[in-house]
């Protein structure tokens, strides 16, 4: 945009500064945005098209929450668009069966609402799909989840897990988040070791709840390993992994309940991005476990 900017002034001379940055928000709003994936000419999408032909053309509604680096995120060299894996992933399906995107920020708690209520249209935003969850939409899976354990530099208090090791500590997590009751269902357990409950803070995105160990309110955060990975890395004087653990969910796309045959084309068409090597190659890009991914499937109630 700066090189745009010069190349104006160069051919407009006189102009004034307002006149240029109409100029360049026309250029920017004009250039589409680069897609990646490569599967623009692959037989399979087109073929999809063909059997979906009622999502080509359309301009679709992605709710999500930017505050997981490496997933979603906004670009801090052009904060009118958003990156990350999951961007990428949105993008990548979108091109195979021939639809736009648009993005709407939201709360974590808010991303199944916004949902039901319609002002979306799909969520792809590292989101666990869990039984409790598809009651209210449809899962397409793509990836396993592994947790994170985030501490304080050299785990001082001996973190190791949703266990007996968090008696009497601080959980900062995400309102709406899978580990939010794990944690709860603590409290008969340290009770009966003798040990007190601990204690929870609820935030609404990654960041606040990782600024919340940073600044000594809470004494660990855990969720998604690949966040917890980038918070370390982010500050590798101030925090430390201190194990990575399984659950038994899977991240998933979730669509509207009613919506069986959108729902049936965004697992054909992942199951297209998948063979092509796509979603393997930005795991890759935005260093993310390879081995997370699995073969796509439907959770629904």
């Amino acid at each position: 945009m700066t090189f745009l900017i010069a190349q104006l002034k160069r051919t407009i001379p006189f102009a004034k500064p307002t006149l240029i940055g109409a100029l360049c928000l026309l250029v920017a709003l004009a250039a589409p945005r680069a897609r990646a994936a490569g599967l623009g000419d692959n037989a399979a999408c087109h073929a999809l098209q063909a059997k979906y032909p009622m999502f080509k053309g359309k301009t679709l509604v992605d709710a999500l929450n930017p505050h997981t680096p490496g997933y979603e995120a906004l670009d801090p060299n052009d904060p009118s668009h958003y990156i990350g894996f999951d961007i990428d992933l949105a993008e990548a399906l979108g091109e195979c069966l021939g639809f736009k995107l648009t993005y709407k920020p939201v709360t974590f708690a808010a991303l199944l609402t916004t949902l039901q209520s319609g002002q979306a249209d799909i969520v792809i935003s590292d989101i666990y799909a869990t039984s409790e969850r598809a009651k209210a939409a449809d899962f397409i899976t793509y990836s396993k989840v592994f947790d994170g354990v985030l501490v304080v530099k050299d785990n001082p208090k001996h973190i190791t897990g949703i266990n007996q090791s968090l008696c009497g500590d601080t959980a900062a997590e995400n309102t709406g988040f899978v580990e939010v009751p794990l944690v709860q269902n603590l409290e008969p357990i340290c009770k009966s070791a003798g040990k007190p409950a601990p204690s929870l803070q609820l935030y609404d995105n990654n960041a606040d709840c990782i600024q919340a160990i940073l600044a000594g309110r809470a004494d660990t955060y855990i969720n998604d390993v690949n966040t917890v990975d980038q918070a370390v890395k982010a500050y590798p004087d101030k925090l430390s992994k201190a194990v990575a653990v399984t659950l038994p969910y899977s991240i998933g796309i979730a669509v509207p309940k009613t919506k069986r045959e959108f729902r049936d084309a965004i697992l054909a068409a992942l199951v297209e991005v998948q063979k092509a090597g796509v979603e393997t190659a930005l795991l890759k890009k935005w260093a993310l476990d390879a081995g997370s991914m699995e073969e796509p499937k439907i959770l629904t109630q």
